[in-house]
């Protein structure tokens, strides 16, 4: 049996307004593209800031490739939470230098690498513009080549087609499957159902800091069952 690329256990992390995680298992394969989907406040980037190690939780461990966080090797991670971090003074091609040396690329590869990060995200035209002056989607497929572009074993992307348009889209959608078919594991967290059953080989549902379920990426009216899989949650949980 292939080791998970990603293997978190009973991972729990609650805050003082009731919100959290609470007992989360998590395995994703190389290869594999798991998708999480939930309403707002699910419990969604609170989950993968636990797997990423930059929130701790109160009980559960993590591994990635077999290893605790402590003695993970970030280097073949790639990762987008929240906001693309991007300096804004610097160029896109200067950022793209930056995170490429922070991800351990060495020097003598870094010029073909960010090459093809802009051209990968078509970022061509924006190469030389500073990141303060770009659009929103822009600031995005930026990000996204950043996290992207030193070819991680491990990705994680908090809702990574926000602010891209349809062309984007398509774009980062490309990136991922090639991704995946190279071994990578991906986690991608998303609103937009039909995007994540394009890519998405198991779909998993978050609902008030759980797992609860799972969607058939190739099922028929998979919006349908989304919202039953989290009204029926909601049913049932106990009153206060």
């Amino acid at each position: 049996m292939t080791e998970p690329a990603l293997d978190a256990r009973g991972l729990v992390r609650g805050f003082d307004d009731g919100t959290g995680v609470r007992g989360v298992d998590l395995q994703i394969a190389p290869g594999e593209i798991h998708a999480l989907v939930g309403l707002n406040g699910a419990g969604k980037t609170t989950l993968m800031r636990l797997l990423l190690g930059i929130l701790k939780p109160t009980s559960g461990a993590v591994t990635i490739h077999g290893r605790s966080l402590d003695r993970t090797d970030w280097s073949t991670a790639g990762h987008l939470i929240d906001h693309p971090l991007a300096y804004r003074e610097l160029t896109c091609r200067q950022n793209l230098v930056l995170g490429a040396r922070l991800h351990g690329v060495p020097p003598a590869r870094i010029p073909g690498i960010v090459d093809a990060a802009v051209a990968e995200l078509q970022l061509t035209q924006y190469a030389d513009r500073r990141a303060g002056k770009l659009s929103l989607g822009n600031k995005q497929r930026l990000g996204l080549a950043s996290a992207l572009q030193h070819h991680p074993r491990l990705i994680v992307l908090d809702e990574p087609t926000n602010a891209l348009d349809p062309a984007g889209v398509i774009l980062l959608r490309e990136a991922l499957l090639r991704r995946a078919a190279a071994g990578a594991a991906l986690l991608v967290s998303s609103h937009h159902l039909d995007e994540v059953a394009r890519i998405g080989d198991r779909i998993s549902v978050m609902n008030a800091g759980r797992i609860i379920g799972a969607l058939d990426p190739h099922g028929v009216d998979i919006e349908r069952s989304f919202f039953e899989l989290v009204h029926s949650d909601q049913d049932n949980k106990e009153p206060a």
